[in-house]
């Protein structure tokens, strides 16, 4: 098997896992050149090196569309390079990290939202109504216009108000969760299908290399097979 040697290593490697200049992208050229001047379209460098200048690119390309890097998209340039995976399920860290009151506000808003909590309040007012005006008419203890149960239906009011708010704020803290994972997510699968994008690339090249060096052997074939054809009526 042929040997090139890398460029950028010094070291000899086998021609179909390295790469020669001409068919980078010359981003990535530039980049090369950065640590290695003299790097030319004739020269060879190794897919490990190649694919770690790739990366640099990678985080290259994410830098240029913000000045600086949020903590969001290092998390993703960090998991490129380390080939972690991003993709979790945030559901059960956001559920562990409730305080008590945040719990106790869920429970209240998701019964103040329920019809349990519409005919409560329904069979109580309703109630409330038969007793003043009909069972102790006589001496009822909230005669119309019922001021105590306006009074009751106030109070509930105003304290269940802020605490379905506070539900609310939790809530849209948590869809601010979920909207960062799936933009780390989406940001990691763009980046590596970009990556592999290159990969492809750089495997098409060296199969067209292959393809063309087997041709130019069979060529070299039929030209002996040729010679020999020529040659064999004058040797008789």
């Amino acid at each position: 098997m042929p040997k090139v040697t890398c460029y950028a290593t010094k070291k000899p490697v086998p021609l179909e896992d390295a790469c020669r200049g001409d068919y980078i992208r010359d981003e990535i050229i530039k980049l090369i050149q950065n640590d290695f001047p003299n790097f030319s379209h004739d020269s060879y460098i190794c897919v490990e090196k190649l694919n770690y200048y790739r990366q640099q690119y990678l985080t290259n390309l994410v830098a240029a569309e913000v000045t600086d890097l949020s903590e969001l998209e290092k998390e993703v340039v960090k998991a490129i390079t380390s080939h972690q995976i991003l993709s979790e399920n945030i559901e059960s860290e956001l559920e562990a990290k409730l305080t008590l009151s945040q719990k106790l506000a869920d429970k209240v808003a998701s019964f103040g939202g329920s019809w349990r909590f519409i005919s409560f309040f329904f069979v109580f007012i309703m109630g409330w109504l038969s007793i003043n005006l009909w069972i102790i008419a006589t001496k009822p203890f909230d005669p119309y216009p019922f001021i105590l149960l306006n009074l009751i239906l106030s109070c509930v009011a105003a304290i269940q108000a802020p605490i379905i708010m506070m539900s609310q704020n939790r809530l849209e803290e948590k869809d601010r969760k979920r909207g960062e994972n799936d933009y780390k997510i989406n940001l990691k699968a763009e980046l590596e299908i970009r990556l592999v994008h290159e990969k492809i690339n750089h495997l098409i090249t060296h199969q067209s290399k292959k393809m063309i060096e087997i041709q130019q052997l069979q060529m070299d074939y039929l030209e002996d097979i040729l010679k020999h054809i020529e040659k064999k009526p004058t040797d008789t």
